[in-house]
């Protein structure tokens, strides 16, 4: 297939970024490809509708909530308008949405490479013990609550400091009752039940990411060592690394899951060497384009493994390579907002 045409969502810039404009760049920047590349939003505040340097078309989304039927309706418009060959949703809030509708896609001529419904199941933060432990993992002591009645008993068994979890987003370090429950509200409020408690584990903090080819191999591995973190513990700097454990226990979640897909391990290795896994998240990170910079682009290769297109032999990266993010400014007339509030596209 020349220049296909892919759609990404998740092109929310911010404070707390989504994987969507790091996934695009990454796409631009593979010449194989060539590749046309629609950005799909929820808000029209979102910076990446505005980066045309990046996006050849922007649309505005109906919220993953919402119907199957809508979703479908609306990328059917895009296609018909268009045209779109693939797409990559990057938020895990939607991607079940995705996966229900995967079949209905490909049948109208949009592919996807995602996860199973059992498989993106086995990143259910709330059941992440029994899961690890099934591939021969370790985790740290994590108690699941769905009522503000259960805190008092959770935190007489793990002590505090502890992290406060979401069931798909964010987590917070908490030291005090009161301050755990200010974070046990707002998570609530924002995300609904369970909420997951965990111990905390100090050391370093290690993340792979990866494209499993639901064979339990993959079409690329690249781990890093969180060097600074933002206050949401987003990565604001990192360092690629060669960890045998870390891989191993990448390799391991792969034969045991199947993995179609991107995910990424978040993890803690402490000072006698041992691997906790934190989280298993079902698509790329925020900070996806660092593996491109540093001759992995897995974007890429997961669009060109599932259009069927050559595919290169795996690639290697070198250890120690620095990243390091910064803040940047667009500025623009009014023009494209006011056409995306008005039609919902530009």
């Amino acid at each position: 297939m020349k220049n296909p045409i892919i759609a990404v969502t998740g092109i929310n810039a911010i404070d707390n970024p989504g994987p969507g404009t790091g996934v695009a760049r990454s796409l631009r920047e593979n010449n194989e490809l060539a590749a046309q590349i629609i950005g799909l939003a929820y808000d029209v505040m979102e910076p990446g509708l505005y980066m045309d340097w990046l996006f050849d078309r922007r649309y505005i989304m109906p919220y993953p909530s919402s119907e199957p039927d809508l979703l479908l309706a609306r990328l059917e418009h895009i296609q018909s308008q268009f045209g779109l060959d693939f797409i990559i949703p990057n938020f895990d809030v939607e991607l079940p949405l995705y996966i229900q509708c995967a079949a209905k896609l490909e049948a109208i001529g949009i592919k996807t490479y995602l996860p199973t419904k059992s498989q993106f199941a086995l990143r259910n933060k709330a059941k992440l013990s029994e899961v690890v432990a099934a591939f021969g993992g370790v985790t740290p002591r994590t108690i699941v609550i769905t009522s503000l009645d259960d805190l008092p008993e959770a935190t007489k068994e793990l002590g505090y400091p502890l992290m406060i979890k979401g069931p798909y987003y964010k987590a917070y370090c908490v030291h005090t009752e009161s301050e755990l429950k200010q974070r046990f509200y707002e998570l609530t409020a924002e995300w609904g039940y369970p909420i997951i408690l965990q111990e905390i584990v100090t050391g370093s903090e290690l993340n792979l990411v990866g494209v499993g080819d639901g064979k339990g191999g993959h079409l690329g591995l690249v781990a890093i060592k969180k060097m600074g973190i933002t206050a949401l513990g987003k990565v604001w700097s990192a360092m690629t690394i060669h960890n045998p454990g870390l891989l191993a226990m990448a390799e391991a979640f792969l034969q045991h899951s199947q993995w179609r897909g991107a995910f990424e391990l978040e993890c803690i290795v402490d000072r006698d060497g041992q691997i906790y896994l934190i989280e298993i998240n079902p698509r790329f990170p925020a900070w996806i384009y660092f593996p491109t910079a540093v001759g992995v682009n897995l974007p890429a290769r997961m669009v060109q493994a599932a259009l069927g297109l050559p595919l290169p032999p795996l690639p290697t990266y070198e250890a120690g390579k620095l990243l390091m993010r910064y803040t940047y400014e667009i500025v623009t007339d009014s023009t494209p907002l006011q056409t995306l509030v008005t039609l919902g596209e530009r």
